[in-house]
């Protein structure tokens, strides 16, 4: 069975949204929503994983399992905090009625970080919703802790937009509403899994059928940032700038990790309408690799985690003009490429006599092809870019680039100049040969060979 390997998947099942990533006891945790008994989306159950350096992650036992009162149909997805020596879980209980569907936020806790206990009553209900508010598409809390008081923001639906709600509480079972948030709305119809870095100073946001705007945004469901201010008292969001978190194909349901020195950031690396080829292997969807996230005078800067220690061997080479090989021994790798003056840059990966992977520097634009990446990914937008398989990154300096990209068994994740794409792919298993062709004053790249027995 061919699995990723430095990447957080279901051991078996399906898997979508991080849920309260969190770093707790020496330990950073990441939940995710769950169905342990069939790659198709079902009842939400919260799986669990935790790891010492954000790369090699121990499997838990599942921490949130639907069936009572108040989630019987699911424990959607949710976030976490740590308060003492407690971490709670906040979460979206799911429970169908005569034929509707109605969600409301619950709390669970630990005291050791592996079994979790409900609290057995709803603390954020429908009695609580802003008139016009539907019961129906109220999910996804992001709880936290500012000035003595602990705060949810709460996406939710109203009429054909959304809106996100912010909640205030003295002890995380005593709710008011402060009301929405948001200082202009979304281009979507429902907004989810907003997340809130105090630090950052940066709003994330999922958003469903959102409008495309150019070769930057053309993913019918995206991720989106706001660089602000929230002020907590007036509940309102004032927005600095904004833009779209990953360029990629595959990027949703972004959450930051609560209680870390710096901010990290990981999301889902899956997209919903899409066909999701792992199944053959078992699981469906995965997460991506986390990221340190800043708040650079309004921009949203992203790098990596480190893979290096993961390194069995490294290579360093210095070209000028080059069109050949790269001997990678193997399927897992990382590659950190600096660039001076360059006039021709194509890097194919994932590549054999049939498929390739091909990642391109084009009239200012980082471009990644999967179109001919192995079988086949179809999703919902119809777009020339989109039917092409094909998406496209702005770079700032397209001539001096610099680039960190990752590549797992069944994904290649790209970074440059702060920004990333993050996409799956499925070639067939002897797809692993690496071919570079670039003219430039020069270019430097390290090769690291990455382990993981």
């Amino acid at each position: 069975m061919q699995r990723q390997k430095f990447h957080i998947t279901a051991q078996k099942g399906w898997i979508n949204d991080p849920n309260g990533p969190v770093f707790y006891k020496d330990y950073y945790h990441v939940f995710f929503q769950y169905h342990p008994y069939s790659t198709q989306w079902g009842p939400m159950h919260w799986g669990h994983v935790r790891s010492k350096d954000f790369v090699k992650w121990e499997y838990l036992p599942v921490a949130l399992t639907p069936g009572d009162e108040i989630d019987k149909d699911g424990c959607f997805s949710g976030s976490a905090a740590v308060v003492g020596e407690r971490l709670y879980l906040m979460y979206t209980g799911v429970v169908n009625r005569d034929g509707k569907c109605f969600q409301s936020q619950c709390i669970a806790f630990s005291d050791d970080g592996v079994r979790f206990e409900k609290y057995p009553k709803i603390v954020i209900g429908r009695d609580l919703l802003p008139e016009g508010f539907s019961p129906c598409d109220f999910r996804d809390p992001c709880v936290f802790e500012k000035d003595g008081a602990f705060y949810a923001l709460v996406a939710a639906r109203k009429g054909d937009s959304s809106d996100i709600l912010l909640f205030r509480s003295p002890d995380l079972r005593n709710w008011q509403c402060k009301g929405p948030v948001l200082d202009y709305p979304s281009t979507g119809k429902m907004i989810e899994c907003p997340c809130w870095s105090e630090k950052e100073k940066l709003l994330l946001y999922s958003d469903q059928f959102s409008l495309p705007k150019g070769a930057e945004h053309l993913n019918i469901h995206s991720n989106f940032y706001r660089a602000g201010t929230l002020d907590c008292a007036a509940a309102k969001f004032s927005t600095e700038k904004e833009g779209i978190v990953d360029y990629g194909f595959d990027f949703y349901a972004a959450q930051f990790f609560a209680n870390t020195e710096k901010a990290v950031m990981i999301a889902w690396m899956q997209m919903w309408d899409r066909n999701i080829p792992c199944r053959n292997e078992g699981f469906a969807g995965m997460l991506t690799l986390p990221r340190y996230v800043e708040n650079r005078n309004g921009a949203f800067y992203q790098t990596p985690v480190s893979l290096e220690k993961y390194a069995y061997s490294s290579e360093r080479f210095e070209k000028r003009n080059f069109a050949g090989t790269i001997e990678t021994k193997g399927k897992i790798y990382e590659l950190i490429i600096e660039g001076k003056g360059v006039k021709k840059f194509v890097l194919e990966v994932k590549k054999s006599d049939t498929e390739t992977t091909k990642i391109e520097i084009k009239e200012g634009f980082l471009v990644f092809d999967r179109s001919q990446s192995g079988e086949r990914i179809d999703g919902a937008e119809k777009d020339e870019l989109s039917l092409a398989h094909i998406r496209k990154m702005p770079l700032n300096d397209a001539e001096n680039p610099d680039m960190h990209i990752a590549v797992d068994r069944f994904s290649v994740e790209i970074f440059s100049e702060g920004k990333a794409m993050s996409n799956t792919v499925y070639p067939k298993a002897d797809a692993d040969g690496v071919t570079l062709n670039v003219a430039a004053e020069f270019i430097v790249m390290k090769l690291n060979r990455l382990n993981f027995s």
